[in-house]
């Protein structure tokens, strides 16, 4: 059985940690005292720490990969039992309401937690390649903590003539094995150009003062050659491996621990080169222990957040002192260390001290670069905002005076103890920018919608704000009618255009000007996200919201490249005798960061990054390669993906589904393609058009979620479709004097040539209420649960008789 432990609480050491930390401080002083050997002391005070990392990591690396912190959900129990339907599914891959793949479908299921992560043997291809990536990574760190801890461990027991080749061994090994973890370690994200770049001049200067300080730090004298390298390269590695971790502390704790913990015991085990070349005393080998130590713990702990999904912590400012500060003072210590007990420099140390200043001088001259930028992004704006309303404003109240820039709205809210702040973002049809004349007009319109003691400022291009005095109801009023002001049209001579509004609110308390501001931007970018032409208020929850919406945009670009999305198949069952005639493929992805997130989630954001396309073309691949695998095994069996009408709209979809048919040599008819009936009546020609495209290659296309309204009706024989799907909350109880509406919508269904598939069945009740009315087909968890594509198969066994 797998082995799963909770993540803890990061915020403090766990007791373990402590104990062998003190224990090993104990073993280091006895060995400094002469109670005990020094190389003995040395090997038992890094022992406790690499053996209990070794374990951690042990249990890492034979564990699925399942959630274990914050932002995912729980290892799944495999002592449970399995509930009704396939065998070992359980309530977490139940279908969340509004569950689509790849858009589009609002499933009638209750909401339920993500998907358990199933066990790596069950996964193949690359989604087994994907699962097996943080295993592979724990292992990869075990086999380098454990050659650190073996090779302190065994100088004790080696000649001492052969304990320089032990050490050079042991860095030999551990060096490219941390290498290759931390380059593999789950949810490392992308550098942009420039922060590869300050990152190459933090590592370069830092580098340097560290080789600096090695160079002038070394006795005088001959220097071996062994211990002139060893210095050198764990200088250079030293440097990249602590800029990267200081850089990833925020967005990354996990990485960065284990950034940390490499470097520490890489300089432990260089460091142990350089004294065992100089053939120093034993005691002098006792500076090790304390580096190997932490070394290991931090290693261990940093792979078990990073396999956790920990997310990221935002805020606060980028780290500037290691770029600046860093290089100067270490390489300040080491001259005055080198004067001090030496008194001259030869020529070669002088080259290293000067050429630590490169480094720091383009490292000023980038920061110089990126205020400059800042300066003339302010200098245009400003320039901009005097063409749109002139050079002299206009004498008059306050309400009526040209909009003030965002350092003179700051001001304004600093002298005021009360109130709300607005922020107002426009938005012109087809994401065009908004014309400067249209941008005068809603300047104008602001102004007039404003009381006489409120602050109008613009913050860019696009984005206003009102300072005001009011409190909350009377500041969502005034909210209110500026946006029913700015959406009106705006006359222009080639014809009238709209504009879309977003307000955000947020209180003004007289505490931090910025802090406020950004409340107001974070509610306005809620706005935007609900569809716009609204008013949002801020609140801690919404905060909430934006970081996971934020983080979700971040990760979710190069999620089908790293193989995260994954597919999982809930079976549909002829209610006649309750055999499998088909499957429908729902999408999750399974991100390394942020758990496994369900696609009423995923897509939303996926339509905002323009990529539903990508991530539909890819379910169907997959759920055309699934359906080939299975009939290749003789099963006769449809497969339901679900479509938006934003992916039917392009003028390639039907040609890409011809494509993928033929790709895997599957039937048309056993695909069936799925668009979700609310969604329908904005594109209801581009609908008709594409489903009649898909019916003239043979394959079945399905109205999922038939709301069997008076409008869902009217539009019902419009639509070439082949089934109809609908929810639970049809197969009820009858009003007085009627007959079912399960029983309307199944005569329908029979009228029209339509064949009625009842979703959601949660219990025994609606199973047989949806067969008594008529209906042929049902899924839901009181059929069978979705599952991956083994368990399915699996439990396809079961069914010997079944089609195929």
């Amino acid at each position: 059985m797998p082995v799963t432990h909770p993540a803890g609480d990061h915020r403090r050491p766990p007791l373990a940690d402590l104990v062998v930390t003190l224990a090993g401080t104990l073993f280091v002083l006895a060995g400094a005292a002469g109670l005990v050997p020094a190389l003995s002391g040395v090997a038992l005070a890094v022992a406790g720490g690499w053996a209990l990392a070794c374990v951690r990591l042990a249990w890492l690396a034979g564990a699925p990969p399942t959630a274990a912190g914050p932002g995912l959900p729980p290892a799944p129990d495999p002592t449970r039992p399995a509930g009704p339907g396939l065998p070992g599914a359980d309530d977490p891959t139940r279908r969340a309401e509004g569950d689509v793949v790849p858009a589009g479908q609002h499933g009638p299921n209750p909401p339920a937690a993500p998907d358990p992560a199933f066990s790596a043997g069950a996964r193949t291809g690359r989604q087994a390649r994907r699962a097996a990536l943080t295993r592979r990574v724990a292992t990869i760190l075990d086999a380098a903590v454990l050659a650190a801890g073996l090779t302190v461990a065994v100088l004790p027991l080696t000649d001492p003539a052969h304990r320089l080749p032990v050490a050079l061994a042991g860095l030999a090994v551990a060096a490219p094995l941390y290498a290759v973890a931390l380059l593999r370690l789950p949810g490392r994200s992308r550098l942009t150009g420039a922060e590869r770049l300050r990152r190459a001049v933090d590592v370069l200067g830092i580098g340097v003062s560290l080789v600096f300080a090695g160079w002038v730090l070394l006795p005088p004298g001959e220097v071996p050659s062994v211990a002139r390298t060893a210095s050198v390269a764990g200088a250079t590695g030293l440097a990249v491996l602590l800029v990267a971790a200081l850089a990833d502390r925020r967005r990354h704790p996990g990485a960065a621990r284990c950034q940390a913990g490499a470097a520490a015991t890489l300089a432990g085990l260089a460091l142990l080169v350089v004294l065992l070349a100089y053939r120093a005393p034993d005691r002098a080998v006792l500076g090790v222990a304390p580096l190997l130590l932490v070394g290991a713990l931090l290693t261990a702990s940093g792979a078990r957040r990073s396999a956790a999904g920990e997310r990221p912590r935002t805020g606060g400012f980028p780290v500037a002192w290691p770029g600046l500060t860093a290089p100067a003072g270490i390489a300040a210590l080491a001259a005055g260390h080198h004067l001090w007990t030496v008194g001259e420099f030869t020529g070669t140390a002088v080259a290293l001290g000067l050429a630590v200043i490169p480094p720091m001088v383009l490292r000023e001259l980038l920061a110089a670069a990126d205020q400059r930028r800042r300066v003339a992004r302010l200098a245009a704006r400003e320039a901009r905002l005097r063409d749109l309303v002139g050079d002299d404003p206009p004498a008059g109240p306050a309400s009526t005076v040209a909009p003030v820039d965002r350092a003179g709205l700051l001001r304004g809210m600093a002298r005021r103890t009360g109130g709300a702040l607005l922020v107002i973002d426009l938005h012109a049809p087809d994401g065009r920018a908004v014309e400067a004349p249209v941008l005068v007009e809603v300047a104008g319109r602001i102004r007039a919608g404003c009381g006489s003691s409120d602050l109008v400022a613009r913050l860019a291009d696009h984005e206003f704000a009102v300072l005001t005095d009011v409190g909350p109801v009377l500041a969502y009023a005034l909210g209110t009618r500026l946006l029913a002001a700015l959406a009106a049209p705006y006359p222009r001579p080639a014809g009238a255009i709209r504009l879309q509004v977003s307000v955000g609110l947020a209180e003004t308390t007289g505490g931090d000007a910025e802090d406020a501001l950004r409340q107001a931007d974070l509610a306005r970018r809620r706005a935007v996200q609900l569809g716009r032409d609204r008013v949002e208020w801020y609140d801690a929850y919404l905060e909430e919201q934006l970081v996971r919406r934020l983080d979700l945009e971040r990760e979710l670009p190069g999620a089908i490249a790293r193989g995260e999305l994954d597919l999982v198949f809930q079976p549909v069952l002829a209610l006649a005798d309750r055999h499998p005639v088909g499957t429908e493929a729902l999408l999750r992805w399974r991100s390394p960061v942020l758990g496994t997130v369900l696609p009423d989630e995923l897509l939303p954001v996926a339509a905002d990054l323009d990529l539903v396309g990508e991530v539909g073309r890819w379910v169907l691949d997959r759920a055309c390669r699934q359906l080939a695998a299975w009939s290749d095994g003789g099963r006769e069996l449809w497969m339901a993906v679900n479509v938006t009408p934003r992916e039917l709209a392009a003028p390639d979809f039907v040609t890409r589904t011809a494509t993928a048919l033929a790709a895997y040599d599957v039937p048309p008819e056993r695909l069936v393609v799925e668009v979700a009936e609310p969604a329908v009546g904005a594109e209801l020609s581009t609908v008709v058009a594409r489903l009649a495209g898909l019916r003239s290659l043979g394959v079945r296309t399905a109205l999922d979620d038939f709301r069997a309204e008076h409008a869902s009706l009217a539009q019902l024989r419009r639509l070439p479709i082949d089934l109809l799907k609908v929810g639970p909350h049809l197969v009820g109880p009858a009003t007085e004097g009627q007959r079912p509406l399960i029983e309307v919508v199944a005569n329908l269904g029979d009228r029209l040539g339509l064949e009625v598939v009842v979703e959601g069945l949660e219990s025994e009740a609606q199973v047989a209420g949806a067969r008594c009315a008529g209906c042929r087909y049902g899924q839901g968890f009181a059929l069978a649960r979705p599952a991956t594509a083994e368990r399915v198969e699996a439990w396809f066994e079961e069914f010997p008789s079944a089609p195929r």
